[in-house]
C-alpha cells in the first residue's frame, strides 16, 4: 500500500465524537466526491464519485450516525430534504457554519483528503495536495488549511484547481491536524533518516574536498622541487631550502608538523611551509627564465634557431 493508502486507511477510522464534527466531514465528502438526487424511477439516492471503499465506508458510516440514514433501506424525502437542509448544495463550498470550530476544521480537511487529497512517497519527495473541481472550493481548502498556519498554494492543472504543500513541516502539520498519528511518526522516521543521509554526505563531500585540497598543495611544491632538480639540480638552491627539498622528496606523505621534524635542527610548521613557498617562488622564477631563454631562441616565425 502505497503511503497516501495508509493515511486514508488511517482516517478512514478516526470518527469524531461530536455531532457537529460529524457532519463537517461528511459534508466534506459529500461536496467534494458525492452525488445527491434521484435514480431513474425517482427515488432518493446518495452516490459517490470515487472507488475507494474506504471513502465510501466512512461516508456511510457518517450518514447512519447524523441522519440516521441506512443504506439497506431507500432514502424518504423528509431525510433527503434534511440532509440538503444541514449539508447544503454539494456543487457549492461547504457551508462556513459547520466549519466555526477548530475542530470542525480539522474534521473538513479529514474528508476533503479522503475524498480528493493525496500525499507522495515521503522517502522520494515532500508533496501533499487536494484535487480540487472549482476555485471556490479550492479556495475553501486553502484557507482552511492556513488558518492551521500551514502554508498553502493553488493551481490551475487541467480542468482542476489543486491546492497543494510542498514543505515536510507543513505536511507533518497537515497530518496533526486531521489526526493521522501514525501516519505522522512515519513520516517523521523518515525525514529523520533523510536529514541524517544528508548530513552524512554533506560531510563526506566536505571531507572528501579537503583530502583533495590537501593532496594537491602536498603534490605542488614536490613537482616544483622535480623541476628544479631536473633544470638547475637542488645545489641551486640555499643550504636551508635544499634540506627541506631532500626532505619533502623523501617523505612525500608526511604532513608539515612531521617535516619540520626530519629537519636539523628541527623546526615548526609555520617555518616549514615559509620553506617550501620560498622553493615554489623559487621554481616559478625558474620557470619565466626557461621560458624567456626560450623565446630568445626562436624566429619571430615561431622557429627554433640554432646557438652560435
Amino acid at each position: 500500500m502505497s503511503f497516501s493508502g495508509e493515511v486514508k486507511q488511517e482516517l478512514s477510522g478516526r470518527i469524531s465524537p461530536a455531532r457537529h464534527c460529524q457532519l463537517a466531514e461528511l459534508a466534506a465528502i459529500l461536496h467534494f466526491c458525492g452525488e445527491l438526487g434521484r435514480d431513474a424511477e425517482g427515488r432518493y439516492a446518495i452516490g459517490l464519485q470515487t472507488e475507494n471503499e474506504l471513502i465510501v465506508r466512512k461516508c456511510f458510516t457518517l450518514l447512519k450516525k447524523t441522519f440516521n440514514i441506512d443504506t439497506d433501506n431507500w432514502i424518504g424525502e423528509d431525510q433527503m430534504q434534511d440532509l440538503f437542509r444541514k449539508i447544503g448544495n454539494p456543487e457549492e463550498p461547504v457551508s462556513a457554519l459547520l466549519l466555526k470550530n477548530a475542530c470542525c476544521q480539522r474534521a473538513f480537511l479529514r474528508g476533503a483528503f479522503l475524498s480528493v487529497g493525496s500525499i507522495s512517497d515521503p522517502s522520494k519527495a515532500y508533496h501533499m495536495e487536494f484535487v480540487c473541481p472549482t476555485r471556490e472550493k479550492a479556495e475553501q481548502v486553502q484557507s482552511v488549511i492556513r488558518g492551521f498556519e500551514t502554508p498553502a498554494k493553488i493551481v490551475a492543472r487541467k480542468k482542476y484547481q489543486v491546492v497543494y504543500v510542498k514543505e515536510g513541516s507543513g505536511i507533518v502539520d497537515l497530518l496533526n491536524v486531521m489526526e493521522a498519528h501514525v501516519s505522522l511518526m512515519n513520516l517523521e522516521n523518515t525525514r529523520i533518516l533523510h536529514e541524517i543521509a544528508g548530513e552524512t554526505n554533506r560531510r563526506v563531500n566536505c571531507e572528501t574536498a579537503n583530502l583533495l585540497k590537501s593532496v594537491k598543495a602536498a603534490n605542488s611544491p614536490v613537482k616544483d622541487i622535480e623541476y628544479i632538480a631536473k633544470t638547475a639540480g637542488l645545489d641551486a638552491l640555499p643550504e636551508s631550502l635544499r634540506e627541506m627539498a631532500e626532505v619533502r622528496l623523501e617523505h612525500t606523505d608526511a604532513t608539515l608538523k612531521e617535516l619540520g621534524e626530519f629537519l636539523s635542527p628541527a623546526v615548526g610548521k609555520s617555518g616549514v611551509n615559509h620553506r617550501l613557498r620560498k622553493i615554489q617562488e623559487f621554481a616559478a622564477q625558474l620557470r619565466g627564465e626557461n621560458r624567456e631563454g626560450l623565446h630568445e631562441s626562436m624566429g619571430h616565425d615561431g622557429t627554433r634557431r640554432k646557438k652560435s
